[in-house]
C-alpha cells in the first residue's frame, strides 16, 4: 500500500515523477492523455499512467454511505485484468461496520457472492496526496450473469437518469458541500472544538462569509486547490459559512454522474488535506451542539437534450409547467425519501425549528428559509435549490433520490403550492423527526420503489434499521446528565 504524504503535491500538479525514465521516454500525449481527469478506453489509461509513472492503483466502489470500498494493486497486476471482485455485502454494511438482519434480503447476499466491478475510466486521476505515484478509478458492480448491481449506489444514480433520458431531458445539478474543521479529537466522549489557524487562536465567534476566517487556513487550502487540480476537480467558490470554521466548497454544474463523482473524491481530498495539518475535517451533519448543522444543497435544473435549452423556461424566458410539477414532486416525496437526504440519526439533529435547516418542503423565490428555494437568474439558469440534504449523505443516492422526486411530480403532472414569501419556520414541520420515522415513509412509498429499484429500497431500509439498532445500545451524556441521579 501507497504511504501518503503531502510531500508528492508538486509531482501530481505537474503530472510528472521524479527520477522517471519511463516518463521521461514516453511519447508526447495526446489532450485525453494529458487531462488529469479521465480517459475513454483500456489503452488510453495505459498510456495516461505510463506518462505519469503511476506504479499503483487504488480501485474503488462507493458504499451505501458514500465510503470508498476496494483494493489497491499495483498498476501491472490491473492491466492484466482489469476487472476486479467483491463480495456483494459490501453493499449491505452498516457505518459501524455491521450488517443487517439477511431475512427477507435476496439469496444471493446470505451466500454473500462475488460481484464483478468494472473501472470507469472517466474517473481516473491520480491521488495526489499519495507518496508514491498512484491512481484511483470508480468502479461500477455488476452481476456475474451481466446484470448492474440494483444497490450499488452509483447504478441507482444511473437507474434515474435513464429515466429521464427516455424523456429526452438530461438533468443538470450544482452540489454545494458544507463541512467543519475541527481540532483531532480521538475520545468521542468529547465535544469537538475549531482548530487553532494561523493567528494561534481559535475560532470563537460565527464568521459568515468572513475572508480573514477563511485566510486563518490558507495553507489548508491552499493544500486542497493543489488537490483538486491534480485530480481535475472544479472548484467553483469557497466561503466561511455561519458555524465556527464552518466552511462551503460549491461546485460548478453540470452531469450528475460526473458532479457525484466528484463530490465522492472531494471529501476524501478534504478530509486527506485536513490530516496534513494536523486538522479533522468533518462532514457529519450537526458535529457541534449550538453550531448550524452541514448541508449539501443541491442545485437543479433540466435541459432538452436535442436543443440544450432548459425545459423549466419557455420561449418568452417565462416558467414552464414542467418547472411547477418538478417543485411539486419535490414537495410530495422528498419526506419519503429523507433517509437518503438525512441518512443518520445525528443528521436529524440539524432538521430543528431552532436551527437554520429547513423544517418542511414549502418552496418560495430566493427564500432560504424553505426547503426548496429558487435562486434569482436569466431564464436558461432557471433552477430549483433543495436545501433538505445533509453533508453526510452519499451523493449519488441524495443527487438520484432529488432528482427522482422531481421526475415524478412532472410525469405525474403535479401542482405545487403558492410561493412562500414569508418565513418558513413558521409552517408546520412536515418532514419525518427521525431516523425510523423517515425509513417507515421510505419503504412503503410505492412510487419511489418503482423509479430507485424495489431492491435498492427494500437493503437500505434494512440497513438504516440495523444503524439504529447499533446507537440505541449507547448511553449519551444527555441521558447521564439528566436522569442518572433524578429519576
Amino acid at each position: 500500500m501507497a504511504k501518503r504524504s503531502k510531500a508528492s503535491t508538486a509531482k501530481a500538479n505537474t503530472g510528472k515523477t521524479s527520477g522517471s525514465k519511463a516518463a521521461a521516454k514516453a511519447p508526447k500525449a495526446d489532450s485525453a492523455i494529458s487531462s488529469p481527469r479521465g480517459v475513454k478506453t483500456l489503452a488510453e489509461a495505459k498510456a495516461w499512467m505510463a506518462a505519469r509513472g503511476i506504479t499503483e492503483i487504488e480501485c474503488t466502489v462507493p458504499d451505501l454511505a458514500g465510503v470508498a470500498r476496494g483494493k489497491i494493486m499495483p498498476a501491472s497486476k490491473f492491466f492484466s485484468s482489469p476487472v476486479m471482485n467483491l463480495p456483494l455485502s459490501v453493499f449491505f454494511q452498516t457505518i459501524s461496520g455491521e450488517y443487517p438482519d439477511y431475512d427477507g434480503l435476496v439469496d444471493s447476499v446470505v451466500a454473500d457472492s462475488d460481484l464483478v466491478l468494472e473501472p470507469d475510466f472517466s474517473t481516473l486521476c491520480t491521488v495526489p496526496w499519495a507518496q508514491d505515484p498512484t491512481a484511483q478509478v470508480v468502479h461500477d458492480a455488476y452481476h456475474r450473469d451481466g446484470r448492474p448491481v440494483e444497490e450499488a449506489p452509483r447504478q441507482v444514480l444511473k437507474n434515474v437518469l435513464s429515466l429521464y433520458a427516455k424523456h429526452g431531458w438530461t438533468p443538470v445539478v450544482a452540489p454545494e458541500i458544507e463541512f467543519y474543521l475541527v481540532e483531532p479529537n480521538t475520545d468521542p466522549d468529547y465535544p469537538l472544538k475549531p482548530p487553532v489557524g494561523r493567528s494561534g487562536r481559535p475560532e470563537i465567534g460565527r464568521q459568515s462569509y468572513s475572508i480573514q476566517a477563511v485566510n486563518e487556513f490558507d495553507a489548508l487550502f491552499e493544500d486542497i486547490y493543489d488537490y483538486s487540480e491534480a485530480q481535475g476537480l472544479e472548484i467553483d467558490t469557497l466561503i466561511h459559512e455561519d458555524g465556527a470554521a464552518q466552511m462551503e466548497i460549491n461546485l460548478r454544474h453540470g452531469d450528475p454522474l460526473m458532479l457525484a463523482d466528484q463530490v465522492f473524491a472531494f471529501k476524501r481530498t478534504i478530509r486527506e488535506a485536513a490530516l496534513a495539518h494536523k486538522i479533522y475535517a468533518t462532514f457529519m451533519a450537526k458535529p457541534i451542539a449550538n453550531e448550524p448543522g452541514s448541508a449539501m444543497h443541491i442545485h437543479q435544473s433540466v435541459i432538452d437534450t436535442k436543443t440544450g435549452k432548459n425545459i423549466f423556461s419557455d420561449a418568452d424566458g417565462d416558467p414552464t409547467p414542467e418547472f411547477f410539477s418538478f417543485i411539486a414532486g419535490q414537495q410530495k416525496y422528498l419526506p419519503a425519501v429523507l433517509c437518503i437526504l438525512a441518512p443518520y440519526v445525528n443528521s436529524y439533529r440539524r432538521l430543528t425549528p431552532d436551527s437554520m435547516a429547513p423544517i418542511n418542503v414549502q418552496w418560495g423565490y430566493d427564500n432560504r428559509t424553505a426547503g426548496l428555494r429558487v435562486p434569482p437568474s436569466l431564464p436558461d439558469a432557471r433552477r430549483v435549490e433543495n436545501r433538505v440534504p445533509s453533508s453526510d449523505a452519499n451523493p449519488y443516492l441524495v443527487i438520484a433520490a432529488s432528482l427522482a422526486c422531481g421526475y415524478l411530480g412532472i410525469s405525474q403532472g403535479l401542482r405545487p403550492t403558492e410561493p412562500l414569501e414569508g418565513d418558513a419556520k413558521d409552517k408546520p414541520f412536515d418532514l419525518p423527526r427521525g431516523l425510523l420515522e423517515a425509513v417507515a415513509e421510505f419503504a412503503e412509498c410505492e412510487e419511489l420503489g418503482e423509479v430507485l429499484g424495489r431492491r435498492f429500497v427494500t437493503t437500505y431500509a434494512a440497513v438504516k434499521r440495523a444503524e439504529f439498532e447499533t446507537f440505541m445500545r449507547v448511553i449519551s451524556p444527555w441521558e447521564r446528565e439528566y436522569l442518572l441521579l433524578n429519576v
